[in-house]
């Protein structure tokens, strides 16, 4: 009798068995719009130059010494200014390095920060609040909060007869949870739909929540990616904790807008009311981190602090930002032209009003089904796909056959 009997078998994750599926394919017109990683115009990984150049500088003198628990100081700083902006940033800190109202911590890339967000937050709330999360979502959300615990309710985001944000039944959610309760928010770029809510309707979203003492968990991966400008993606971040004063987790995740997927580069920040609250804090995610991963790896971190801490080098990411989000955008637009002159049945204006890396096509799963076995083209079981994965090779190719599959 083994140890490990009663261990359930869980189903791969989706996207990773679908990537699997999509690699271990023959057919040379195969199109991978599944996972999420950027991919230039040849379908090839894309290394920034800004990151090149960061490599250069890091490769000088590089070591392998550990980094401290809480991670490399100077990322942990940069990606903090980062998120909050200049001013806000200045405001939260004192003049001499020690950090007032902010704790951060270096995480496993955006997940890490998620999980180490849950578990804080376990540790100080008794009895657990429940987590509200938007559906649909990032599959990770339900699993890292719903593993440590917490009780994981959906509302609904997404209305898929008009396929845009369902504004009024995020508003209703917001004014009848019970108070404390968490609420997951996508700070850009949401995933899988690419809908995010206008500045006017954060700003309404923000005054409810604090009106009724719900926290904020940010998840902000694409900050940058989304719409080539940081500055526009951090909008509802900015306004949560510097205009309402609102207390928050940030979850930073470097991986998509410096393209460090593999580095696992990411980051905890912790917007909190007084400087005793984090210190406490702070010492609390050292704790933590020190239990699970003993302290973060360090080199895609120096490769993100390099490109933060030099003037140059942000400037050439932030044109690299801009060189990513436009590409997409300009696919997006291509692939809505080629439906269109396909004579693909439907209204496909939706497309156009998404943003980000993703599109949310609102197929049936039959016709999902219905590419992957007889084109190649393989989607995520609800329709969402990386517009990434699209470009002038196969872009017509995706629109013929999804026209093709409609009409039959």
């Amino acid at each position: 009798m083994s140890v490990f009997s009663s261990a359930p078998r869980i189903p791969p994750d989706a996207i990773f068995a679908l990537t699997a599926e999509y690699v271990a394919d023959s057919f040379p017109q195969k199109v991978n719009l599944g996972q999420g990683a950027y991919r230039d115009n040849h379908a090839q990984p894309w290394i920034l130059p800004s990151v090149e150049k960061a490599r250069e500088i890091v490769h000088q003198g590089l070591q392998h010494e550990y980094l401290p628990i809480l991670g490399l100081a100077s990322f942990r700083e940069r990606a903090a200014e980062l998120a909050l902006g200049k001013e806000a940033y200045s405001k939260k800190q004192k003049q001499k390095d020690a950090h007032l109202q902010l704790a951060t911590c270096h995480s496993i890339s955006g997940t890490g920060a998620l999980h180490l967000a849950a578990r804080i937050l376990r540790s100080c709330l008794s009895p657990l609040p429940k987590v509200y999360i938007p559906e649909p979502t990032w599959s990770n959300h339900n699993l890292v909060f719903s593993t440590l615990g917490f009780e994981c309710h959906t509302f609904q985001y997404y209305d898929s007869k008009t396929k845009s944000l369902d504004i009024e039944s995020y508003r209703s959610m917001l004014n009848t949870v019970e108070s404390g309760s968490i609420i997951i928010l996508h700070a850009c770029a949401h995933n899988p739909t690419g809908l995010d809510p206008s500045p006017e309707q954060w700003m309404e979203i923000g005054k409810i929540m604090k009106e009724r003492g719900l926290f904020p968990v940010f998840d902000s991966a694409y900050l940058g990616f989304n719409s080539g400008d940081v500055d526009k993606d951090a909008f509802a971040i900015r306004y949560f904790i510097d205009e309402l004063e609102m207390e928050a987790a940030v979850c930073l995740s470097f991986a998509k807008n410096m393209g460090l997927y593999g580095e696992r580069v990411g980051c905890l920040v912790l917007a909190t009311s007084t400087e005793e609250v984090a210190l406490n804090s702070q010492s609390l995610l050292e704790s933590h981190q020190r239990s699970e991963i003993s302290n973060p790896p360090a080199y895609g971190a120096k490769i993100a602090s390099a490109i933060l801490s030099d003037d140059g080098l942000r400037n050439m990411w932030f044109e690299d930002l801009r060189t990513m989000s436009g590409r997409i955008q300009s696919m997006r637009e291509t692939l809505y032209q080629g439906l269109i002159r396909n004579s693909a049945p439907g209204n496909w204006d939706h497309l156009l009003r998404q943003s980000g890396m993703f599109g949310f096509l609102g197929l049936s799963p039959a016709v999902v089904k219905e590419l992957k076995d007889k084109y190649h083209i393989y989607m995520a079981a609800n329709s969402r796909i990386s517009i990434a994965g699209l470009n002038p090779d196969n872009v017509e190719y995706v629109a013929e056959s999804m026209a093709r599959v409609l009409k039959e």
